[in-house]
């Protein structure tokens, strides 16, 4: 039976994530405790009691997913009990992609922080120099999204580009472009229209400097060829089938659509049986039962979670 490893993206954070995994099974802690040295900062502390204002920030959001992520995939690497789950796939959802290169062994653990570092930093600053948001499209297929986006846009950007799961489409582009788009959205038939808690316009051409940091930071890491786990990449629901692909599409990430649901329905076709999310939060179990309601995604997110499967018995 094959089987997948699902890493979540931004926005998977909550203040407590991590917490009691840390004080249960020391190899959580060791992730936990390698990951303030490397970064330089109490990240552990921000993920355990925050506040939320600072851990919701995208610069510390994305290295705080990606070691809670880590912590729970070590625990489930070194109990006996769970050590022989291994992944034939994995997949991430837009950051949490770093995450499956590292579980895949495609990336070391220290040099994926220090890029989910650098991104975190460098799509701030690009937020920060540019006026722009991003707003859920409830209820719509993609060719009513476009229509929308054509009549909202006036002119300025704005672009479907989180394909998450059928009927959640998010746009993404200038500030007033995205209330625009609020405002129509009803006219098209959406169910509704809900602005995302993000700093800037992810995932379109107002990220240009954050994906040319973001590529000479790629240019400096170790990327290793895929090798036992495949990955299947975000931009275009293909494999990476080497080093520099691997770097290219991380790259693409920043500028170009995240096509999630396409990369399900892809696994689901390749004969993937059995999921796990390993990370915080529900996000892409929920989304796993709009793209196919029979599939079962078993969700690691917890020390309840962990100890069910340690009993075998998934929560």
């Amino acid at each position: 039976m094959k089987t997948a490893f699902l890493f979540p993206g931004q926005g998977a954070q909550a203040v407590g994530m991590g917490a009691e995994i840390y004080q249960a099974f020391p190899a959580a802690a060791e992730i936990f405790d390698k990951a303030n040295d490397i970064t330089g900062m109490d990240l552990s502390g921000l993920c355990f009691e925050g506040p939320a204002e600072r851990l919701n920030s995208t610069t510390i959001s994305q290295p705080a997913i990606f070691v809670t992520s880590a912590a729970i995939l070590e625990v489930l690497r070194t109990e006996p009990a769970t050590s022989d789950i291994t992944a034939d796939v994995a997949a991430g959802l837009s950051l949490g992609e770093y995450t499956a290169l590292y579980a895949a062994g495609a990336i070391g653990f220290e040099d994926a922080l220090i890029l989910v570092q650098q991104r975190g930093r460098a799509m701030q600053a690009a937020a920060d120099a540019t006026e722009g948001t991003m707003v859920s499209i409830i209820g719509l297929d993609e060719k009513k999204v476009r229509e929308l986006c054509a009549e909202a846009s006036e002119g300025e950007l704005l672009a479907p580009v989180n394909f998450n799961c059928p009927g959640q489409i998010a746009v993404s582009g200038a500030k007033t472009a995205c209330e625009r788009a609020e405002t129509l959205a009803e006219k098209y038939g959406a169910i509704k229209a809900i602005r995302l808690e993000v700093a800037g316009a992810f995932h379109t051409e107002m990220m240009s400097s954050a994906a040319e940091a973001l590529t000479k930071a790629l240019s400096n890491c170790d990327i290793s060829e895929p090798s036992q786990t495949r990955i299947i990449a975000n931009v275009d629901a293909e494999y990476h089938q080497s080093s520099e692909e691997i770097a290219e599409g991380l790259a693409k990430q920043l500028t170009c659509p995240i096509l999630w649901q396409q990369c399900m329905e892809r696994l689901l076709a390749d004969g993937v049986e059995q999921f796990y999310e390993i990370g915080p939060g529900r996000v892409l179990t929920a989304l796993m039962r709009r793209i196919n309601r029979k599939t079962k995604v078993v969700n690691v997110s917890s020390l309840q979670a962990i100890r069910g499967l340690l009993e075998q018995t998934p929560v």
